[in-house]
């Protein structure tokens, strides 16, 4: 890819087993655009929440909405599985990979990318590591609650044969649309291919949380990525450096913010905090990286090439080393 021509020293020309020390971290706001549920337990819990700081200066406590690692990344993992299955490279090993059954393939960029265990042993760690992603403004001015219920065939709340009136009546906390949320995901030792696939997954990901298949709804905007030899700034740092920019420029905090305001303050923030990352570090945002979307976008117009590159890329399966020994016997 030739955007990514300046930044060869944070990448890798191939996979390897060792780490090496180079990070890729993309800086994410996440843009809600319907109602969404981000919570872990089941119907009716309240959302995540985490009372912290509000900004870097302003030192006032404020309860944040947390939508978890997991929640995120599952997501995009999904997406990318979807896109390796249409395309038959989720059975390289002859039977299908699939997740939470202690039997994936080893084989298939997921599992090489966003790692793997297996109970009788094998293991890949994941590359993409992940944290927690915090809303920008408190809970009170993001959270509202809503009733659902089921209805019967008879388009009421009474079984059309008993009478009996139903029990199907739960009341749920959600976040409203147009709420922001920023998060950091960081791509350890990855060429860039990998690190093309990862993007593709974050930004073709478009439900996240509960009962995503009728709400959830949510866009996510790349606000830069910055490339280093060490772990950068934390979500938590971003997000209170970000709502204190968002603070003193006079326009207000309160939602819903527009979003084009920002991911410009977003920019502001990332070059704020960089002063703090020891070692070599390099930035791209702006122009560079609309130019390095665009040919992401470009390769997602017809994938199947460069996903059986990408593929065929990893290191041969090694043989056990018992099965070696009576072979060659």
């Amino acid at each position: 890819m030739k955007s990514l021509t300046g930044y060869q020293d944070f990448l890798l020309k191939e996979y390897s087993n060792l780490p090496t020390g180079r990070y890729v971290n993309l800086v994410i706001v996440r843009e809600t655009e319907s109602e969404c549920i981000f919570r872990t337990e089941g119907s009716g819990e309240p959302l995540n929440r985490e009372l912290v700081q509000a900004g870097m200066q302003n030192t006032d406590a404020i309860p944040r909405v947390v939508i978890s690692k997991r929640k995120q990344t599952a997501v995009e993992r999904r997406t990318g599985r979807e896109m390796l299955r249409s395309y038959g490279l989720l059975s390289v090993s002859g039977s299908e990979c699939m997740l939470n059954t202690n039997a994936p393939c080893e084989r298939c960029v997921d599992c090489w990318l966003y790692g793997y265990a297996v109970g009788g042993g094998g293991a890949q760690k994941s590359r993409v590591i992940t944290e927690d992603a915090f809303s920008l403004l408190p809970a009170g001015q993001i959270v509202a609650t809503k009733t659902f219920n089921a209805l019967f065939d008879n388009n009421t709340m009474r079984h059309p044969v008993t009478g009996d009136a139903s029990t199907s009546i739960n009341a749920s906390e959600y976040v409203k649309p147009q709420v922001h949320f920023v998060d950091i995901e960081t791509l350890k030792d990855v060429t860039a291919a990998e690190m093309a696939y990862v993007t593709a997954n974050v930004l073709k990901s478009r439900r996240y949380g509960a009962i995503s298949s009728k709400i959830g709804r949510m866009k996510n905007h790349l606000v830069a990525i910055v490339f280093s030899r060490a772990e950068i700034f934390s979500t938590l740092e971003m997000v209170r450096q970000l709502y204190d920019l968002l603070s003193v420029d006079n326009t207000g905090l309160e939602h819903p913010l527009p979003t084009t305001r920002v991911l410009e303050q977003a920019r502001k923030a990332v070059d704020a905090l960089l002063p703090q990352v020891y070692g070599a570090k390099k930035v791209m945002a702006g122009a560079e990286l609309n130019t390095y979307l665009e040919e992401v976008a470009a390769i997602l117009e017809e994938p199947r090439s460069f996903l059986e590159s990408l593929t065929h890329s990893y290191p041969p399966p090694v043989k056990d080393k018992g099965k070696q020994k009576n072979e060659s016997k």
